[in-house]
């Protein structure tokens, strides 16, 4: 499965709205940290089914939780 660059911009401007470090997703979204890291800093998009069901079920939960 691949990644689109608004997911992954908008995982960065989540991330960051946050202040979450990658260790932080790992726990969230349960995606290894490493990959996380590729996703976010090497412009890695292609995932496997598992991860990129994780990341934007996240996202999802994120855009449409009101605090």
């Amino acid at each position: 499965m691949y990644l689109t660059e608004q997911q992954v911009l908008a995982l960065k401007r989540k991330r960051g709205e946050l202040n979450y470090s990658t260790a932080d997703l790992e726990k969230i979204t349960g995606v290894n940290r490493w990959t996380l890291n590729d996703i976010i800093k090497h412009e890695h998009r292609n995932v496997n089914e598992k991860t990129f069901k994780a990341i934007n079920d996240w996202l999802i939960e994120q855009y449409t939780t009101i605090k």
